[in-house]
């Protein structure tokens, strides 16, 4: 499936609806899923009852009810009361790269987390999961828990939808908020987590402790590990003097990037490959997600991971 072959927006302008950009992700999706291994994934049910009295009409299949004049009700195979949580990094660095005419092929990091979750909603809400979220920088920005219902749903679509227009300047404080989502989340659910994995004030082995953390309880912890694969992965700049700026600290260092591109991409590939081990060893499901390579890397993700989840 060709990267959002679907959508015409050209500009954030554009994505004011969040709502319908979510769904033309998840079609677009969905289009492309009869060639993949995934067919079938979207909820099938397998047989019908007869109606009851006072019971909502909400599955009422209306279409046999033309053909036969009987009330029956769609009795679906994969009635689950799943648990998600979405977890988005709003600190600074979350905000790169600085986008001056944003379009859905050129996103900072913040705006493809929040276009992937409001996508990643839309499939619970078909699938009749619950879903709550949290939005942290250097501390706990919004928290909602997990539930079902179109109110909620919406409440939660509108802190998404604030993301797309949002600067923030923070720090990131992952290390703490993720200990302290973790005493919140119901019990056994399934995490997904978007971060860049910047982390200024503690080491990796702390961090790591509160991605840990997550784990208990039984939950699933997925890390989207949020990146842009051309900057910060190949650090594909021009070569010209560049000052580059760190955009949580302010520490600033003048170079040429052709001077260092070699020596930066094995330090990040070798970063890169110790998040992996680390996170098979704690067993959490580590997927890099490059923001200039569409939204299907995340619904993938999430197909795999509730089918293991139940």
């Amino acid at each position: 499936m060709d990267k959002m072959e679907t959508l015409s927006v050209k500009h954030l302008s554009e994505l004011n609806n969040l709502e319908l950009l979510a769904n033309q992700v998840v079609e677009g999706f969905i289009t492309g899923m009869h060639k993949s291994p995934f067919h079938g994934f979207s909820v099938e049910f397998s047989e019908h009852r007869l109606y009851n009295k006072g019971e909502s009409t909400r599955h009422i299949d209306w279409k046999l009810y033309a053909k036969t004049k009987k009330l029956f009700v769609k009795r679906y195979e994969e009635e689950t009361n799943l648990r998600c949580h979405l977890i988005i990094d709003n600190s600074a660095s979350m905000h790169f790269p600085i986008v001056k005419n944003p379009s859905i092929e050129n996103l900072t990091k913040i705006t493809f987390s929040a276009i992937a979750s409001a996508a990643l909603i839309e499939i619970l809400k078909r699938q009749r999961d619950a879903v709550g979220l949290s939005i942290y920088s250097d501390k706990n920005d919004y928290y909602a828990p997990a539930k079902g219902g179109e109110r909620h749903r919406r409440m939660i679509m509108t802190q998404l939808d604030a993301l797309l227009k949002s600067t923030k300047t923070a720090n990131t404080d992952t290390f703490n908020i993720l200990h302290e989502i973790s005493e919140k989340i119901h019990r056994r659910s399934l995490v997904f987590l978007f971060t860049d994995m910047f982390q200024t004030d503690k080491s990796e082995k702390e961090l790591f402790e509160a991605l840990r953390h997550l784990k208990h309880n039984k939950h699933e912890v997925v890390l989207f590990h949020t990146f842009d694969g051309k900057l910060e992965f190949n650090f594909d700049f021009e070569n010209a003097p560049k000052k580059f700026v760190d955009v949580e600290t302010g520490e600033e260092i003048n170079i040429y990037a052709s001077n260092v591109k070699k020596q930066y991409k094995n330090y990040v590939e070798n970063y890169f490959n110790d998040l992996k081990l680390k996170c098979m060893q704690y067993k959490i499901e580590y997927v890099p997600v490059d923001i200039n390579n569409g939204f299907e890397q995340i619904l993938i993700s999430y197909l795999i991971s509730r089918k293991k989840f139940l």
